[in-house]
């Protein structure tokens, strides 16, 4: 979970922070002190994913991960952001932004002094909120340059551990054209599994409501074990 995403709100002024990979470190640091023998995989989806690999790209070898699976990852999130203010995605975006205003709410009092709260509730596209809230209050000059620090696409270099890549071609939030192609054909620790179909975190297989069967998450899982036997 993202800071003010679990089941009780978080008690410091944290929000939602798409390059947070300090709680992901902790945790992981925590399985591998409590449970040394058992090797470490990771799966993260969407913006998850982008935590994930900007965190093993920070890394590098020095990382206790094995092998990791990211589905549907934002490599560009300022491309993200512009996708979803425009077209189908605003759907999404509409109901990512009531929940993110809730939460804003919740948190009013810690956040007053950090970031301009009533501008942030006003805000009608991810990325007003992310220029009014989310940039000054984790120490960005502004949405870009919380975009630009938090995107995974520049740290894809850095992975050293076997990692798949999930991705639909037909995304709607991550178009096809916004994938770091070039990067991922350069480091031989990263493989691809990119379909023309799919859409945002979908990959649904079989016949509904019958034999339904998740084809990204059957696919992550099997890579994982071969990697982590």
């Amino acid at each position: 979970n993202f800071r003010s995403c679990g089941a009780e709100m978080n008690r410091t002024a944290r929000f939602y922070h798409s390059g947070e990979t300090s709680d992901l470190a902790i945790v992981l640091e925590h399985l591998g002190h409590t449970q040394p023998a058992i090797p470490l995989g990771v799966l993260g989806f969407s913006l998850g994913g982008n935590v994930l690999l900007k965190y093993l790209g920070e890394q590098g070898q020095g990382t206790l991960v094995r092998a990791a699976v990211a589905i549907s990852v934002p490599y560009d999130l300022a491309i993200c952001a512009r996708e979803m203010s425009r077209g189908t995605p605003q759907v999404y975006a509409k109901f990512f932004l009531r929940s993110l205003r809730e939460k804003t709410r919740a948190k009013r009092k810690l956040l007053e002094g950090y970031c301009d709260v009533d501008r942030a509730l006003a805000a009608r596209t991810v990325r007003e909120f992310d220029e009014a809230l989310t940039a000054p209050l984790h120490g960005f000059a502004d949405s870009a340059a919380y975009y630009q620090a938090s995107s995974a696409g520049p740290y894809l270099s850095g992975v050293r551990v076997p990692a798949l890549l999930i991705h639909a071609l037909d995304d709607p939030i991550v178009p096809a054209g916004s994938i770091p192609r070039d990067l991922i054909a350069a480091n031989p620790m990263l493989s691809t599994a990119f379909t023309e179909r799919g859409g945002h975190v979908g990959f649904i297989t079989g016949t509904a409501p019958w034999s339904v069967r998740f084809w990204a998450e059957e696919t992550g899982a099997g890579f994982l074990a071969l990697h982590l036997r």
